[in-house]
């Protein structure tokens, strides 16, 4: 395997409804759309995985008369380098401290999904001094994305059966690209109570199993998903630590969720307990944490319901603003 360049897979890529940009961060090349006013306070996307920078399409659009938005693709995501062996909490945090400094220039409000909202929580802990001036993490799976963590389940009980599917039929880089072997076997390798979330967790109307590779998924390197459920993407990074160095005012959405009472697996992204210690960690550093329940809410929220999610994120951070004053 060899790093992979946006022009080594060019075919996969479609256009989209903001112009795309690149930045040479070192290692890799970091793929960007922007929109807003460049004299507008900034806010940082960072999507969840498997999903590219146009997955904030339609609330980028709802934010750029407040904010000068940026949302990124990560590296192993889009037309960013793809870097198999190269995929840790640590090393995505890195990239992003390093596009702040060149790209956007200005402190930042930080929005991250799922496991981008775990690397947001490490921007809020980690990043340089003055890049990071409040954080949003939707629907983050903190602890719950660690394989074995301090509390509540693991990424095992969760969503780990469904990386691991991907890893072994779609392979490192797509090195294999069996979807359709990948479809046959979803029956005999992911359980049931995984087939039963992911039905719940979908939007309604979206259907069953795609036939054919969703966009976003094409634009993703399996190996990163298996990098969470190996343990190697938090074996440097413990949640419970980093929790305890957060900076910055937190506002955390908490989407679907409850834990199976026939195998104690967890059907969501968090537990409510998890949530508990990630508040407990967060108010101990003197940080406001903001807790908002959408208990019917697929676990994208900004994909599924653009307009609450802007108006939930902007409320927040209009509140913020006022009590700074």
């Amino acid at each position: 395997m060899k790093y992979l360049e946006a022009a080594d897979h060019a075919g996969i890529y479609v256009p989209h409804g903001f112009p795309e940009q690149t930045v040479d961060l070192g290692e890799i090349r970091m793929n960007y759309a922007v929109a807003g006013g460049a004299d507008l306070p900034a806010m940082l996307l960072i999507p969840a995985q498997t999903e590219s920078w146009w997955g904030y399409e339609a609330a980028m659009r709802l934010l750029a008369d407040r904010y000068r938005v940026y949302a990124v693709d990560l590296r192993g995501q889009g037309r960013s380098t793809w870097t198999p062996g190269r995929y840790s909490l640590d090393v995505f945090g890195g990239d992003l401290v390093r596009f702040i400094d060149r790209v956007i220039g200005s402190p930042v409000v930080v929005c991250g999904l799922s496991s981008g909202g775990v690397i947001a929580a490490w921007l809020s802990a980690f990043a340089a001094p003055g890049q990071v001036r409040a954080a949003v993490y939707e629907d983050a799976p903190l602890f719950a994305s660690q394989a074995d963590p301090a509390v509540g389940p693991s990424i095992r009980q969760g969503a780990g059966p469904m990386f691991r599917l991907w890893h072994k039929w779609l392979g490192p880089q797509w090195s294999i690209g069996d979807f359709d072997g990948m479809r046959a076997a979803m029956a005999r390798e992911i359980p049931p109570w995984m087939l039963a979330a992911l039905g719940r967790m979908a939007p309604a109307g979206t259907g069953g199993p795609p036939t054919s590779p969703p966009q976003d998924l094409l634009e993703y390197d399996p190996e990163w998903g298996d990098a969470f459920v190996s343990g190697r993407a938090t074996l440097t990074c413990d949640h419970e630590t980093m929790l305890s160095q957060v900076k910055v005012p937190v506002l955390f959405t908490h989407h679907f969720h409850h834990v199976d009472p026939d195998t104690g697996n967890l059907l969501g992204a968090i537990t409510d307990l998890q949530v508990r210690r990630v508040r407990q960690l967060i108010e101990a550093t003197g940080n406001p944490f903001t807790y908002r329940e959408f208990a019917d809410m697929p676990h994208s929220m900004h994909g599924h319901d653009p307009a609450t999610y802007v108006a939930t994120v902007t409320a927040w951070a209009d509140g913020l603003a006022t009590r700074s004053a």
